[in-house]
């Protein structure tokens, strides 16, 4: 949107003279829950501040050519990712690693844009721990992505053959030598070591002990051979990259016991914890799945809550914790259930969630195939490549991030739900950039189909302190129809394309409340929705100074949020008479936003009239 059209937007709520039933319409009372966050950061349980390439992405190692394109370059995943680094100010961390890194040996002579079969395999291994090469062109096609994109690189552990270490040494050396324009940032070795007597990786004694052997001994040579000559760090790998760790002997505390802290030589080489987890994981976890199973919240805390001893653990052994691998649904998801809106809210909780547990970054597991994937790069199952809901997720949260320009905490507050209908149903998180309070997070993640009309809404009380009385406060929604909907999904009033991922504004209603003098605000929430509450502008309307990274993705309004509301109603006047020209459509479904204005852009005549008077009012009030 034009800059100069910002206030072509801007909701009747903004404008106090108005009658009530002119700026929304009725409604019966909704139940509602009264939520204080602190006004300072020092004041309150919050993160430490989260890194800009904080939420994240795996890929799969041998899907990363349906990712980036092989001898042509895929420029949708190449335009998510760029969209993505400019609302967050950095891009995405990216772990390329799982099952298929410790298939891989590197063959300099390999020159496709393929991960080929090795017709010599000789390894272990219920697959080949050597059943795939990869060349040069693998590290060629991963510099598509946005410039300093931080990397993750897996390592082959499950090759054991004689010459493991230069094996192992001449990857390791590839990727160091072919990563340019991206940013490698770690190396682990191995993935989910935990479950590799089940995949025939190893066999006999293999334990937490042998493996903090193994590990060892393999970062001393890469260390040795390639980081120290190329200037790199010895802490450079991330440990233990494990599936799980209950009932095994893999738990951080028994692999310090183990001496892995203590390195070799003189040297460290673990920089930070990796784990992994899923919600769900089909053939594994014992029971069905549904939507609504997944949009309990509670369900979340506590299928996590033996992680997040091992997160605590793992930072109170002096190093920060990433969770390099998860998604809702496990291993590619499942259709109408992780590739539905109702995912987007789980993942928009998750990554909350998380950064009040201090974990530095996460990453959303992706395969070609996986429903759970933010987009699908290629076509498959009978689809184009697309972007799916949780694309929608990842948006908000860069801008979450971004917003705090480096400097953005997060806090949960208690959402103990008034009644049974919203148990685990609702989430409320506090923002805080430069140590203030920015933002709230609102999730009301009641199910809500899309065919459902008229759907309820939750009321959250919002008491931001007297400090924030008076004030502007923007809503920024993440919506569809329904939590059911695969498509039609938008963020910020933004969607993606299909084709090339380049954001379009799909509905540019501006949403503007204002605090009373004790900086008390109400802000319905509709089931099956969320919404960001942003102090002064709107989210995503400005680039803080100093982010790496331009804002120029998307087309969000300009940040003169504050210009004066009596230019607010006559330029609201003119958009309307504007919108009778340009026949800007509805938001599609029968559902309106709660609590949004009366002057959704109709195009009646009335209404035009109604706020023409609204503006001669205001002069009279302002005299």
């Amino acid at each position: 949107m034009l800059p100069s059209l910002y206030f072509a937007t801007l909701s009747l709520t903004a404008l106090p003279w108005l009658p009530r039933s002119c700026a929304q319409s009725s409604s019966s009372p909704k139940p509602s829950l009264l939520l204080a966050p602190a006004a300072k950061a020092s004041n309150a349980p919050v993160s430490a501040p989260l890194n800009p390439s904080f939420a994240g992405f795996g890929i799969e190692p041998s899907n990363l050519f349906s990712f980036t394109g092989r001898d042509e370059v895929n420029e949708l995943s190449v335009q998510l990712m760029h969209n993505l680094a400019d609302y967050a100010g950095a891009p995405p961390h990216i772990r390329l690693g799982g099952n298929t890194q410790d298939y891989f040996i590197f063959d300099a002579s390999h020159s496709d844009f393929t991960c080929a079969k090795n017709l010599q395999s000789t390894a272990q291994g219920t697959i080949a721990a050597d059943s795939l090469v990869i060349g040069p062109t693998y590290f060629e096609a991963l510099e598509r992505f946005p410039k300093d994109t931080p990397i993750t690189f897996g390592l082959n552990l499950g090759y054991s053959s004689p010459d493991y270490i230069d094996k192992i040494v001449a990857a390791a050396q590839a990727a160091v030598e072919g990563m340019k324009n991206v940013k490698l940032t770690s190396f682990e070795i191995g993935n989910e070591p935990d479950l590799y007597l089940e995949n025939k990786m190893r066999s006999g004694n293999w334990s937490g002990q042998t493996w903090t052997e193994e590990f060892l001994d393999r970062a001393e040579a890469v260390y040795n051979r390639v980081l120290k000559p190329a200037g790199l760090p010895a802490k450079f790998f991330e440990a233990p990259n494990t599936a799980s760790t209950i009932g095994t002997t893999f738990e951080i505390s028994m692999l310090v016991a183990n001496g892995l802290l203590n390195g070799t030589s003189g040297n460290d080489y673990v920089s930070i914890w990796n784990q992994h987890d899923y919600f769900y994981f089909i053939n594994v976890t014992p029971t069905p799945i549904t939507l609504d199973e997944l949009m309990d919240l509670d369900a979340t805390n506590k299928q996590f809550a033996y992680w997040e001893e091992q997160v605590e653990i793992g930072l109170d052994n002096g190093l920060p914790y990433a969770l390099r691998e998860m998604s809702s649904i496990g291993p590619i998801g499942m259709h109408d259930v992780s590739d539905t809106f109702g995912a987007a809210l789980w993942t928009l909780n998750f990554f909350m969630y998380t950064a009040t547990l201090n974990i530095s970054s996460v990453q959303m597991h992706m395969t070609d195939n996986s429903n759970a994937s933010a987009w699908q790069p290629v076509p498959m199952y009978g689809s184009e490549p697309f972007v799916r809901a949780q694309y929608y997720a990842h948006a908000a949260v860069a801008q979450i991030v971004g917003n705090g320009n480096g400097t953005t905490q997060i806090g949960v507050l208690n959402t103990t739900a008034p009644s049974p209908d919203y148990a685990g149903r609702l989430r409320a998180f506090s923002a805080y950039a430069n140590g203030d309070l920015q933002a709230m997070v609102l999730i009301n993640s009641k199910q809500a189909n899309a065919s459902v009309s008229n759907k309820p809404s939750f009321t959250f009380e919002l008491n931001l302190g007297s400090g924030n009385g008076n004030k502007n406060v923007f809503l920024s929604y993440l919506t569809a129809n329904g939590s059911d909907s695969l498509t039609g999904v938008t963020w910020n009033g933004l969607t993606y394309a299909n084709t090339d991922g380049i954001s379009s504004v799909a509905d540019d209603t501006v949403t503007r409340l204002r605090t009373s003098q004790s900086g008390a605000v109400s802000v319905p929430v509709r089931d099956s929705q969320a919404v960001v509450v942003n102090l002064n502008y709107l989210l995503g309307s400005g680039v803080p100074a100093g982010n790496s990274y331009k804002n120029s993705a998307a087309p969000t309004p300009t940040s003169g949020a504050c210009t004066a509301a009596l230019t607010g109603a006559a330029t609201t006047t003119l958009a309307l008479a504007h919108s009778v020209d340009c026949g800007t459509a509805e938001e599609s479904g029968s559902a309106k936003r709660t609590g949004e204005a009366e002057a959704r852009r109709t195009g009646n005549l009335w209404m035009m009239l109604v706020c023409l008077l609204a503006v001669m009012l205001g002069f009279v009030y302002l005299a």
